[in-house]
């Protein structure tokens, strides 16, 4: 892949970012910039690309008033450094119109507005994940204010896009989506993005509870972390940017990001961009729902709130999940039969491929093995020439703590030490595996009964213990292809 400076003829305009005279250009031209997208490996910032785009005005104040009272809901956090994330699940709500949110952010409120229950010393609200659709229903014309046309992607405008709007402090906890990749222009304020590529997943302690359709989470407060709870996060590449107004950020397939409000009003908006891998995931994140659903729901039945996000409203029923995973299998096979495609690699069952993809939980505790468990990124692919310059900037990699302050959980050959009171049982003789359970069923019981909020003890095994590890990504991704080959036989 050629330089950005190599691209084709650039595209001039006559009116610039705040339309004073002159000649104002575009570094990249559309299929340059879709070229760049499709095979970028790694976040990066694109500069200038978005300087005639009518949303680079579409600040808080300017959407109040073309939103004209309409209330939406605000997300409300606590402004607090726990090293427990703060999902979504934890956190109450508020449905305000967008003056509201502007005069509470400004510590003007009155005590009978709808934020009165929210000291804006103490909390931050953020309206997220906002689609465009339902939000501008009645002013249509709007989408497009926003052009994603500019990076390749003809006819994608805001109708494909979602709007966020946060105080100070708005967070969204450290997660992975699980299909496409993710196009965000920064339009009022700053944002600071911890991100962290795929093959650290292991050090991220993934889970789906709270469960959200293609979101998978970190366990960590990636700001604020636990490390002798979770001691492999030290392994992990933080990379780091503070995205400013006018800035496009890239976020590659797969990779890790939390994301911060770090001025008193910030407004993004986003658009996730379909690729091939997407149909594959689809099947995955539906054999994770049926999972996730089936066991929390038969565990506490009248409480699905305690671990459905409540961006989740769909039915989460066995009969509903069933349909979902039948409708993304037949999609799969429908997407390989228009795509003429003979021979799927990700399904390839010889034993090299076996030997290279196949869950190995061994290797995730070895340093310097990661890369070669890393199932998204096109691992073994030769390296192009660099796109960065001056209007394409690459989001840098952390620089991380002094081997000193990073000792402890490294031995001297740099591996972790391993718990010398675990013991591997393998198949357990039947009547010692009686022995063992009944011994331990009262102490379950009283656990699950008094749901209590301290952290288990090792011998305890939860739900959601057993749930990290079924629907763990790289269990679900071997899960799907053998379904799909049991279909295709």
């Amino acid at each position: 892949m050629a330089a950005g400076s190599e691209a084709t003829t650039p595209v001039i305009l006559a009116t610039g970012a705040e339309g004073e005279e002159g000649e104002h250009v575009k570094p990249f031209m559309p299929e340059k910039a879709k070229e760049i997208i499709m095979s970028l490996q790694q976040p990066a910032i694109f500069c200038n690309m978005v300087f005639d785009w009518p949303a680079r005005h579409w600040d808080a104040k300017y959407l109040s008033e073309v939103l004209h009272g309409k209330r939406i809901r605000f997300r409300m956090g606590m402004k607090s450094m726990s090293t427990v994330p703060q999902f979504e699940t934890t956190c109450s709500y508020v449905e305000a119109t967008l003056e509201e949110f502007l005069t509470w952010n400004c510590d003007q409120s009155s005590i009978s507005g709808p934020f009165r229950d929210y000291d804006h010393s103490k909390f931050w609200a953020y309206a997220d994940y906002k689609y465009f659709v339902s939000l501008f229903e009645d002013k249509t014309d709007i989408f497009q204010d926003v052009k994603w046309s500019d990076f390749g992607f003809p006819g994608r405008n805001g109708q494909e896009s979602t709007l966020w709007i946060g105080s100070l402090g708005a967070h969204t906890p450290c997660h992975l989506d699980s299909y496409g990749c993710n196009l965000v222009f920064q339009v009022q304020g700053r944002k600071r993005w911890h991100l962290f590529p795929p093959e650290d997943t292991p050090f991220l302690y993934p889970t789906r509870i709270p469960y959200e359709e293609s979101s998978v989470f970190s366990k960590i407060n990636v700001v604020n972390p636990d490390l002798k709870r979770f001691p492999q996060f030290q392994k992990a590449q933080r990379h780091m940017v503070t995205l400013s107004p006018g800035q496009v950020l890239f976020v590659p397939r797969h990779w890790w990001h939390y994301v911060e409000s770090i001025d008193p009003v910030t407004v993004s908006i986003n658009s996730w961009i379909e690729l091939e891998e997407d149909h594959l995931a689809r099947v995955e994140e539906a054999i994770t729902r049926m999972l996730v659903c089936a066991l929390k729901t038969a565990e506490n039945p009248q409480n699905t709130r305690a671990w459905l996000n409540p961006t989740e409203v769909e039915e989460t029923s066995h009969a509903v999940n069933c349909c979902y995973l039948n409708a993304a299998v037949s999609a799969f096979f429908d997407h390989c039969r228009t795509s003429k495609v003979v021979e799927i690699q990700a399904l390839r069952t010889d034993g090299e491929h076996m030997k290279k993809e196949e869950l190995n939980v061994y290797n995730h505790m070895e340093v310097g093995q990661t890369g070669s468990q890393n199932l998204t990124t096109g691992t073994g692919k030769p390296e192009a020439a660099s796109p960065f310059g001056p209007d394409l900037l690459p989001v840098a990699q952390r620089s991380e703590e002094p081997p000193s302050e990073r000792g402890g959980i490294f031995g001297s050959d740099g591996k972790d030490f391993v718990d010398k009171d675990g013991e591997h049982f393998g198949k357990l003789h039947c009547a010692k595996r009686q022995q063992i359970m009944n011994n331990s069923e009262k102490a379950i019981k009283e656990q699950i009964a008094s749901n209590a909020t301290t952290a288990p003890s090792q011998t305890f095994i939860s739900t959601d213990d057993l749930l990290d590890c079924l629907v763990n990504p790289q269990v679900t991704r071997i899960v799907a292809q053998l379904l799909i080959q049991g279909r295709s036989l």
